[in-house]
């Protein structure tokens, strides 16, 4: 059985309770021989009417405890009424609440019990409920067992309070704890790929950065070994700079934990940075017809203009890879309230050229797009065109 469905059942049977101590209590107070019937009557409808007001209110006991424990020390405390609300309320009440606040209710509550069962026994021996196990011999005998019937009363509710505040606090230490867990894998994961990647592909691309200058160098005759080698230097140098900023996205540990007067993170590509995108593209041999249509460019959200970078760096990079020679048609259009669209097209190749890791570039897309309440489509268009489509929310700024 849920949670909830307990909750409800409990809720229930503590009104009822509640509903049913209050009536039982009026019927007893009217049934006294010799007391005076105006009175009686009176002072049991004000009872009755609080103690039933007072059992609805525990259905909020466990949102409101503090207002809800009040109310119910009114009917025994102020009027001829029973505790059961207020003993059913203080439950609810320590297991919210702590320290002061515990034991000022606690005293309250086993007061108004006290108070109770002291008039309940006063009552016709008939009549008495508590007089079954109360000695009357002596006033002594009496108080005494009036004390230690409200304080047995009071102890259950109590401690079931106290218990619930104690597996709560141990389920949501274990909870902090498993999270702690999970956040140090998380980190040592992340630090174990930076190092990778720091130490297989940094290398490479410093090598390949190297050998591409001293390319440059050889080939100076040659215009066009020049402009090639020269290309290949500055994407290495990017491709450098661009994995020592993924390095420290993996290393850190997020912004509220990066000591101050510690490194800035690199600046993060924009929609104004698309331009150079195609332009570096168009150096590496791909023959790029850019459309940009953009209103508002200069304020588009920079979570946006991230995304939209990396998408169109990840399309134009996989027609290098996997139709080389191939034209792209790049369609970039959008603003404020209306969305980005971005489109990338090329024609299929007559036979697609293997690449390892396939997809894995897409899956990345896809994550990112979706983190920003986006769609993507990647996917032949006919039997001689393939097309990236993606389109991301660019919510309107508040007027």
């Amino acid at each position: 059985m849920g949670r909830s469905v307990l909750r409800v059942l409990y809720t229930v049977l503590a009104v009822a309770a509640g509903v049913l101590s209050s009536t039982v209590n009026v019927a007893l107070d009217s049934s006294v021989p010799g007391s005076d019937a105006t009175n009686t009557t009176v002072l049991g409808m004000l009872g009755w009417s609080a103690g039933i007001g007072v059992a609805v209110m525990l259905v909020w006991r466990h949102r409101w405890p503090l207002l809800v424990t009040a109310l119910a020390l009114v009917p025994p405390l102020l009027l001829p009424g029973d505790s059961m609300a207020a003993l059913i309320a203080l439950a609810a009440l320590t297991a919210r609440f702590v320290g002061w606040w515990r034991w000022s209710a606690a005293t309250l509550v086993f007061a108004a019990t006290g108070l109770a069962v002291w008039r309940d026994a006063g009552r016709h021996p008939e009549l008495s409920i508590a007089q079954a196990w109360l000695s009357t011999e002596t006033t002594a005998a009496g108080i005494a067992g009036v004390l230690l019937t409200a304080l047995l009363f009071t102890a259950v509710p109590l401690t079931t309070g106290i218990v619930r505040h104690s597996l709560a606090e141990t389920r949501r230490r274990v909870a902090e704890q498993e999270a702690l867990r999970d956040r140090m894998a998380r980190r040592e994961e992340q630090a174990r790929i930076a190092r990778e990647m720091h130490d297989v592909l940094g290398h490479r691309l410093s090598l390949l950065s190297l050998q591409a200058g001293a390319l440059e160098v050889t080939a100076a005759t040659t215009p066009d070994a020049a402009e090639a080698a020269k290309t290949v230097r500055t994407t290495a140098r990017q491709s450098l700079d661009d994995l020592r900023q993924v390095i420290g996205v993996l290393r850190s540990t997020g912004f509220a934990d990066r000591p101050p007067g510690g490194p800035a993170e690199p600046p993060q590509p924009t929609l104004a940075d698309i331009p150079d995108l195609v332009t570096g593209a168009r150096r590496a041999g791909l023959a790029v017809n850019v459309t940009i249509l953009l209103d508002q460019a200069s304020a588009a959200p920079a979570p946006l203009g991230t995304a939209a970078y990396r998408i169109l760096q990840e399309a134009l990079t996989n027609v290098l890879r996997h139709a080389p020679g191939a034209p792209a048609e790049v369609l970039v259009r959008g603003g404020p309230g209306a969305g980005l669209s971005l489109e990338v097209a090329n024609p299929r190749p007559p036979h697609p050229v293997p690449s390892p890791g396939s997809g894995t570039g897409l899956t990345g897309v896809n994550e990112r797009i979706s983190l920003l309440g986006g769609t993507l489509s990647a996917g032949p268009v006919d039997e001689r065109t393939f097309a990236l489509r993606a389109w991301l929310p660019w919510v309107a700024p508040a007027p």
